[in-house]
């Protein structure tokens, strides 16, 4: 297992100040994590039992600042500087969660070209500290940082317990790997190690657009039986989602900011004019963060050096804020 830690850096998480830490870089501790310590809790039990719940849970942060994957698939480079420019919008943002936490854990980068061994010690990281209770918001990076967070998820849990992938994005991202995993590939090797394991593959795509996709992957993903919602038909596909929803023991959540059109994110890897709006996904981020499933969610593809007065870095972190405000728990 071949990575490089980044411990936090709290000059990130600075801005205005309140006399009662009413702002979220008021309420951030930074942890670095220190030889075999990668765990914010100790509860065994993990989530789901009765003593897991009755723990304060803490939310930590996780950065995966790597765009070797986005490389391999031909994107514009750039994301590896997205979880520093992901914090540094955070911080800004008002508290309403008073003394709960948020821990900021550091980044992950890759030695050399070992992707495989970035996503391996990212999975570690959070598999400890699901099973421990906490909840996982974690940063990139390219998309390739789903499959080493869905599979730090999917340790962390009973084998027989499903657990659901939602995927804000244009894309499917289930190209095969080729020679080297990449950006393009996650959704494809989860499905693969789900199929070794014999463990159900639920995956759900919002926004998908047949311009984003060749046919190849669009006859995958049917093979596949993944639920596909149309980007010029997610209003429609809501009682589908929650069928979806319902079926899943626990659920994962990724958003690939190149998924929202240029006009809101235009510091992606891939942009696109035809994207969604926040808007027009609020509706299904927010049946997410109501099911009290929810184990982790990530937001890939942040790229800084094409981004615009802060703009996509802004809207990763408005979706953060979101996310840790409206989540329910999972018990």
């Amino acid at each position: 297992m071949s990575f490089q830690y980044l411990p936090p850096n709290p000059d990130l998480w600075h801005g205005r100040s309140s006399s009662s830490k009413e702002y979220l870089h008021e309420n951030v501790h930074c942890l670095a994590l220190e030889g075999e310590t990668s765990r914010l809790g100790s509860d065994p039990t993990g989530p789901g039992s009765d003593s897991a719940a009755s723990k304060a849970k803490s939310a930590f942060i996780l950065g995966y600042a790597s765009d070797l994957g986005v490389a391999r698939n031909s994107g514009r480079v750039g994301a590896a500087q997205g979880p520093e420019a992901f914090r540094s919008a955070l911080a800004k943002l008002p508290w309403h969660l008073g003394s709960q936490q948020l821990i900021d854990l550091g980044d992950l980068t890759h030695q050399g070209d070992d992707l495989s061994g970035l996503q391996a010690g990212f999975s570690k990281i959070v598999m400890e500290n699901i099973k421990a209770g906490n909840f996982s918001l974690a940063v990139g990076g390219g998309h390739d940082i789903a499959y080493a967070h869905y599979t730090g998820l999917s340790s962390a849990i009973s084998p027989d317990q499903k657990l659901g992938i939602i995927n804000f994005d244009a894309h499917l991202d289930l190209r095969l790997p080729g020679d080297a995993a990449h950006s393009g590939s996650p959704f494809y090797q989860i499905s693969q190690d789900c199929k070794a394991k014999q463990r159900a593959f639920d995956y759900a795509c919002i926004g998908v657009r047949e311009d984003a996709n060749i046919p190849e992957l669009l006859n995958r993903a049917r093979e596949l039986d993944v639920l596909m919602v149309y980007r010029d038909a997610l209003e429609d596909s809501l009682p589908r989602f929650e069928e979806f929803l319902a079926n899943q023991d626990y659920l994962y959540l990724t958003i690939d900011l190149d998924g929202f059109a240029s006009a809101f994110a235009p510091g992606v890897s891939a942009a696109s004019p035809l994207g969604f709006s926040p808007i027009e996904v609020y509706p299904f981020l927010d049946r997410v963060l109501a099911s009290g499933k929810l184990l982790g969610a990530d937001l890939a593809e942040l790229n800084p050096t094409y981004d615009r007065d802060n703009q996509t870095a802004a809207l990763a972190a408005g979706l953060a804020h979101r996310i840790l405000h409206k989540r329910k728990e999972v018990r």
